[in-house]
C-alpha cells in the first residue's frame, strides 16, 4: 500500500474509533437469526402480506425464506431513472427463482439538477438528499425485510439512498444502476455552443437543439458529473456487481445484471453468506471511494456527500483527508469536462475493471475489503458478458484501449488527483484543478461581489467584467438558500478567461463534477450568512486564490477585517415558492459543507480537524 494512503486510513480509523464502535454495536443489536418479519405480531404481518399473491403469502408465512425490499427512485420524467420502471418485475421474478420474495418497499423523490439548474427549484436539490435518506428509512421501517435493493442513479439520490440504508446497516444492500444513455452530441461541441450563446452569437433555438442532441434518450447524462461519479463510487465501495456501472439501459446485459443483483442479495442475507451493508462500508471502503474519485476527476459534490455517507456509518472524514490523498493519487482518466471523451468512451477504453487493476497494482486501493460480491476488491477487475443467455465475468483489460482517455499508470495525466484544500483568512474550501490549465491556478485580482448568480449576466453584458477579477458569490451556502449549484456563472467566466483576463470564483455555494476550466474555490466555510469572512469582503479588495500553495486570502489586514460590519443579504425571495417554505427547518439546522451539509447529524468538531 502507498504509505500516505495507509497513514490517512489509520488516522480515519483512530478519529472514528468511538463513533464507528457505537454504530457497529447498534447494527449488531438489530440483527436477527431468523427472517425479520418473524418479530412482528400476527396482525402486523397480516398487514404486510395482505396484497401479496398466494404463493408469496405462503412463502412469507413459513419464515424460512428471505424477503427483499425494493427502494426505487423511479420516475419517467428523468432520463436516468426512467429505465427503472421495469426493474421491480425483473427483480421479483429473479428473487422467486431463488425461493424468496421481493416487495416494493417504497419510492423516494428524484429531482434532476439538469432541469432545475439556475431555477428556484435547485434550492431544494441538496436538501433532497437528506429527504431521500429519511424516505428510505420510512420504506424500511416496517421490519419486513432481510435484504435491500436500492434503485437510483443521479446526484443526491444515490447518496441519500445509501445514508438511509446505512441506518439499516444490519441488512445486506445492493445498488442497482440503470446505466448511461448512448452518446449524443460530443461534449466539446456542447460547451462551444453554450459559450457562443453566452456571447450572444447564436440564438436560443441553436442552444436548445444543442442541448437536445446532448440529452436525448434514457439513461444518465454521459458527462462525468455527480451522477456518473455516484456509479463509480458504488463499485469502488463494493455495492455494485463488478462492471455494472456503465452498461447502457434497455440492453440484454443490463437486464441480466439486474437479475443477478436480485439473486445475489438473496445469497448474502443472514440466512446465507452474511454480508451486511454496515460491515461493507467501513474506513477502508470510504478511502477506496475517495481514491477512485480523485483518480478519475470526479464530482466535487462528493466532498460533501462522502462526508455525510461516512458519518452515517460512524466514520469521520474531512477535507484534509481528501487533500492529502489527492497529493499522491494520480489522475488516470480524462472524461468530460476534464477531457473530450464521455463515459461510454471511458467504458469502451477499459472502464472500471482496468481502472481498479491499475490502482490496485499501484497500491492505491485497499484490496482487503468486504463487498457484495465477496472478499477482495480484485474481483472488480473483472467485467460482465453474456455467454448465450448466461451472465459470466471475465478478466477485464490490463492495458488501456485509448491512452487519451485512460492513461498508462507510468504516464498519468497528472501526478495528483486534481482536488486541493484551500485555506486562509477567507476560511476553508476546495478547488477542482483537473480541468484548469496550470497558468490559471494562481489568481490575484480585485473582488467583484454578487449575492445571486443572476447578477453576473447583466454585468457581463454591460462590459463591467472586462478586467481581471475574482467573483465573490456569497450567501449561496446551505443555511442561506440551500446551496444551489452555480453553473450559470461558468460560461461568462469562461469567456472572460478566453479574452485573456485573470478570473476566478470564490463562493460558499457549490459546483458539481461538471465544473470546468475556471479556477473556483467552492464550498467555502464558514459561509457568509453565519459570519464567515466572506461577509466582510468589499468590492475592489484584492483576493488571492493560489491552488498551488493551497491559499485562499483576502489581502486586507486582520484589524481592518475585524472592524468591518458583516454584510447582509435580502434572502426573503429564497424562502418561498417552489416549495422552499417547506424546507425552512432544514436551512436552520443544516451543518457546514465540510461536515456534509446535512441536517441528519449533530455538529462534531473532529470532522473539521486532523
Amino acid at each position: 500500500m502507498n504509505i500516505t494512503i495507509e497513514s490517512v486510513t489509520r488516522r480515519i480509523v483512530e478519529r472514528s474509533r468511538a463513533s464507528r464502535s457505537a454504530y457497529l454495536s447498534r447494527m449488531e443489536q438489530a440483527r436477527s437469526d431468523q427472517p425479520h418479519r418473524g418479530q412482528l405480531s400476527c396482525g402486523n404481518l397480516a398487514h404486510g402480506i395482505a396484497a401479496c399473491g398466494q404463493q408469496d403469502k405462503s412463502e412469507l408465512k413459513l419464515m424460512n425464506r428471505a424477503n427483499i425490499g425494493i427502494v426505487s427512485a423511479y420516475n419517467d420524467m428523468l432520463s436516468a431513472h426512467q429505465p427503472l420502471q421495469q426493474y421491480p418485475a425483473l427483480i421479483k421474478e429473479a428473487v422467486q427463482g431463488m425461493g424468496s420474495v421481493a416487495q416494493f418497499a417504497g419510492g423516494v423523490p428524484a429531482m434532476c439538477d439538469g432541469v432545475t439548474q439556475g431555477q428556484p427549484g435547485m434550492e431544494l436539490s441538496l436538501f433532497s438528499r437528506d429527504t431521500i435518506a429519511m424516505a428510505t428509512a420510512v420504506a424500511l421501517s416496517h421490519n419486513m425485510f432481510d435484504g435491500v435493493l436500492c434503485l437510483g442513479v443521479c446526484d443526491k439520490i444515490v447518496p441519500g439512498l445509501l445514508i438511509g440504508a446505512l441506518s439499516f446497516g444490519h441488512l445486506p444492500c445492493i445498488f442497482v444502476p440503470a446505466g448511461p444513455m448512448i452518446s449524443g452530441l460530443p461534449n466539446p461541441e456542447k460547451a462551444r455552443i453554450r459559450q457562443l450563446y453566452a456571447e450572444g452569437k447564436v440564438d436560443r433555438n441553436a442552444l436548445l437543439e444543442c442541448e437536445s442532441q446532448s440529452y436525448h434518450g434514457p439513461g444518465t447524462c454521459t458527462f462525468y458529473g455527480t451522477a456518473n461519479s455516484n456509479q463509480m463510487l458504488m463499485e469502488a465501495m463494493g455495492l455494485h456487481l463488478p462492471g455494472a456501472s456503465f452498461v447502457n439501459p434497455n440492453t440484454p446485459l443490463r437486464d441480466a445484471l439486474t437479475r443477478a443483483a436480485a439473486e445475489q442479495v438473496c445469497r448474502i442475507t443472514e440466512q446465507g453468506d452474511y454480508r451486511p451493508l454496515g460491515r461493507i462500508i467501513d474506513e477502508r471502503a470510504i478511502v477506496n471511494g475517495i481514491v477512485t474519485l480523485l483518480a478519475t476527476g470526479g464530482s466535487t459534490n462528493h466532498t460533501m456527500h462522502l462526508v455525510a455517507i461516512a458519518r452515517a456509518a460512524g466514520v469521520l472524514i474531512n477535507w484534509d483527508d481528501f487533500s492529502e490523498l489527492s497529493a499522491v493519487v494520480p489522475t488516470l482518466t480524462r472524461i468530460y469536462p476534464n477531457g473530450s471523451a464521455d463515459i461510454n468512451h471511458f467504458h469502451a477504453a477499459g472502464g472500471m475493471a482496468l481502472l481498479f487493476h491499475q490502482l490496485l497494482n499501484q497500491g492505491m486501493l485497499h484490496d482487503d475489503v468486504l463487498t457484495i460480491a465477496g472478499k477482495g476488491l480484485t474481483q472488480y477487475t473483472r467485467e460482465p458478458f453474456l455467454n448465450g443467455h448466461n451472465l459470466v465475468w471475465r478478466d477485464g483489460p490490463r492495458v488501456s484501449m485509448d491512452t487519451q482517455v485512460i492513461a498508462k499508470p507510468e504516464q498519468p495525466f497528472a501526478a495528483n488527483g486534481g482536488l486541493k484544500l484551500l485555506q486562509g483568512n477567507l476560511g476553508r474550501g476546495v478547488i477542482k484543478t483537473s480541468a484548469v490549465q496550470p497558468r490559471h491556478l494562481v489568481v490575484e485580482a480585485p473582488a467583484v461581489i454578487i449575492h445571486d448568480q443572476a447578477e453576473l449576466e447583466p454585468m457581463f453584458q454591460r462590459g463591467e467584467l472586462d478586467k481581471d477579477c475574482v467573483v465573490i458569490a456569497r450567501f449561496q451556502g446551505p443555511q442561506a438558500n440551500g446551496m444551489p449549484e452555480l453553473h450559470k456563472l461558468t460560461p461568462f467566466l469562461g469567456v472572460l478567461q478566453d479574452r485573456g483576463f485573470k478570473v476566478a470564483l470564490v463562493t460558499d455555494g457549490r459546483m458539481s463534477g461538471a465544473s470546468g476550466k475556471v479556477p473556483a474555490a467552492i464550498h467555502v466555510t464558514p459561509e457568509a450568512c453565519t459570519g464567515g469572512t466572506m461577509a466582510r469582503i468589499q468590492d475592489g479588495d484584492k483576493v488571492r486564490l493560489d491552488a498551488l500553495k493551497g491559499e485562499l486570502e483576502v489581502l486586507v489586514s486582520a484589524a481592518e477585517l475585524a472592524a468591518r460590519p458583516l454584510a447582509t443579504a435580502d434572502l426573503s425571495s429564497n424562502q418561498f415558492g417552489m416549495g422552499r417554505e417547506l424546507f425552512a427547518g432544514m436551512r436552520q439546522q443544516v451543518g457546514s459543507a465540510e461536515q456534509g451539509a446535512s441536517v441528519l447529524f449533530q455538529a462534531d468538531a473532529t470532522t473539521a480537524t486532523k
